[in-house]
Protein backbone atom coordinates (compact mmCIF):
# COMPACT_ATOMS: atom_id res chain seq x y z
CA UNK A 1 0.00 0.00 0.00
CA UNK A 2 1.19 3.52 -0.81
CA UNK A 3 1.83 6.18 1.85
CA UNK A 4 -0.60 9.10 1.25
CA UNK A 5 -0.12 11.37 4.27
CA UNK A 6 2.56 13.17 6.27
CA UNK A 7 5.01 12.76 3.41
CA UNK A 8 7.42 15.45 4.65
CA UNK A 9 7.74 14.24 8.25
CA UNK A 10 11.12 13.34 9.76
CA UNK A 11 11.59 9.65 10.50
CA UNK A 12 14.29 10.60 13.04
CA UNK A 13 11.72 12.30 15.30
CA UNK A 14 8.42 10.45 14.79
CA UNK A 15 9.44 7.12 13.32
CA UNK A 16 9.53 5.19 10.08
CA UNK A 17 6.68 3.17 8.60
CA UNK A 18 7.47 -0.53 8.78
CA UNK A 19 4.13 -1.85 7.56
CA UNK A 20 1.10 -0.22 5.97
CA UNK A 21 -2.17 -1.83 4.95
CA UNK A 22 -5.81 -0.74 4.77
CA UNK A 23 -6.69 0.64 8.21
CA UNK A 24 -3.43 -0.51 9.84
CA UNK A 25 0.08 0.82 10.32
CA UNK A 26 3.22 -0.21 12.16
CA UNK A 27 5.83 2.48 12.79
CA UNK A 28 9.22 2.17 14.50
CA UNK A 29 11.23 4.88 16.27
CA UNK A 30 14.79 4.55 17.53
CA UNK A 31 15.34 6.81 20.52
CA UNK A 32 18.06 9.45 20.19
CA UNK A 33 20.23 11.29 22.73
CA UNK A 34 18.41 14.56 21.89
CA UNK A 35 15.18 13.03 23.26
CA UNK A 36 16.59 12.54 26.77
CA UNK A 37 15.43 14.81 29.60
CA UNK A 38 17.84 13.89 32.41
CA UNK A 39 21.07 12.14 33.35
CA UNK A 40 19.21 8.85 33.93
CA UNK A 41 18.34 8.55 30.23
CA UNK A 42 14.58 9.15 30.43
CA UNK A 43 13.06 9.93 27.01
CA UNK A 44 10.41 12.68 26.98
CA UNK A 45 6.89 11.28 26.57
CA UNK A 46 6.19 13.67 23.71
CA UNK A 47 8.28 11.48 21.42
CA UNK A 48 6.24 8.40 22.34
CA UNK A 49 3.05 10.37 21.74
CA UNK A 50 4.35 11.75 18.44
CA UNK A 51 5.11 8.23 17.25
CA UNK A 52 1.62 7.03 18.22
CA UNK A 53 0.02 10.05 16.52
CA UNK A 54 2.00 9.41 13.34
CA UNK A 55 0.98 5.73 13.35
CA UNK A 56 -2.69 6.73 13.76
CA UNK A 57 -2.42 9.15 10.83
CA UNK A 58 -0.87 6.42 8.67
CA UNK A 59 -3.64 3.97 9.60
CA UNK A 60 -6.16 6.45 8.17
CA UNK A 61 -3.70 7.33 5.35
CA UNK A 62 -5.52 10.27 3.78
CA UNK A 63 -3.65 13.44 2.70
CA UNK A 64 -6.10 15.61 4.68
CA UNK A 65 -6.28 13.62 7.94
CA UNK A 66 -6.01 15.58 11.20
CA UNK A 67 -6.13 14.66 14.88
CA UNK A 68 -9.24 15.81 16.73
CA UNK A 69 -8.71 14.29 20.16
CA UNK A 70 -7.05 11.42 21.97
CA UNK A 71 -7.63 9.38 25.08
CA UNK A 72 -4.25 8.03 26.15
CA UNK A 73 -2.32 6.31 28.92
CA UNK A 74 1.42 6.28 29.48
CA UNK A 75 2.11 2.89 31.05
CA UNK A 76 5.89 2.60 31.41
CA UNK A 77 8.92 4.87 30.93
CA UNK A 78 11.06 4.94 27.81
CA UNK A 79 14.85 5.22 28.05
CA UNK A 80 17.61 6.04 25.63
CA UNK A 81 18.46 3.06 23.48
CA UNK A 82 14.88 1.77 23.40
CA UNK A 83 13.33 1.05 20.04
CA UNK A 84 9.65 1.95 20.07
CA UNK A 85 7.12 0.11 17.89
CA UNK A 86 3.67 1.63 17.38
CA UNK A 87 0.79 -0.43 16.05
CA UNK A 88 -2.32 1.45 14.93
CA UNK A 89 -5.62 0.11 13.66
CA UNK A 90 -8.80 1.87 12.58
CA UNK A 91 -11.50 0.36 14.79
CA UNK A 92 -14.45 2.47 13.66
CA UNK A 93 -15.30 4.75 10.72
CA UNK A 94 -18.28 7.07 10.55
CA UNK A 95 -18.15 9.27 7.49
CA UNK A 96 -15.07 11.48 7.79
CA UNK A 97 -14.44 10.46 11.44
CA UNK A 98 -12.25 7.50 12.40
CA UNK A 99 -11.39 5.99 15.75
CA UNK A 100 -7.88 4.55 15.75
CA UNK A 101 -6.54 2.30 18.50
CA UNK A 102 -2.78 2.55 18.98
CA UNK A 103 -0.26 0.86 21.25
CA UNK A 104 3.44 1.56 21.62
CA UNK A 105 5.87 -1.04 22.95
CA UNK A 106 9.54 -1.61 23.61
CA UNK A 107 10.08 -5.00 25.24
CA UNK A 108 6.90 -4.05 27.14
CA UNK A 109 3.80 -1.93 26.57
CA UNK A 110 4.60 1.76 27.23
CA UNK A 111 1.59 3.63 25.79
CA UNK A 112 -1.92 3.01 24.54
CA UNK A 113 -4.56 5.33 23.23
CA UNK A 114 -7.58 5.88 21.07
CA UNK A 115 -7.19 8.67 18.51
CA UNK A 116 -10.17 10.47 16.97
CA UNK A 117 -9.14 11.48 13.46
CA UNK A 118 -10.98 13.51 10.84
CA UNK A 119 -10.50 13.57 7.09
CA UNK A 120 -11.11 17.11 5.88
CA UNK A 121 -12.23 18.06 2.36
CA UNK A 122 -9.07 20.12 1.89
CA UNK A 123 -5.79 20.73 3.70
CA UNK A 124 -6.38 22.32 7.10
CA UNK A 125 -4.23 25.34 6.13
CA UNK A 126 -6.05 26.02 2.86
CA UNK A 127 -8.58 28.87 2.80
Amino acid sequence: MRLNTHLGISSEWVGEAVSLSAGCAVVQLKTRPEMVVDDMGLVHGGFTFGLADYAAMLAVNDPCVVLGSVEAKFIAPVKIGDVLVAKAEVIEERGKKSQVKCSVSTSQLVFEGTFTCFVLQKHILQN
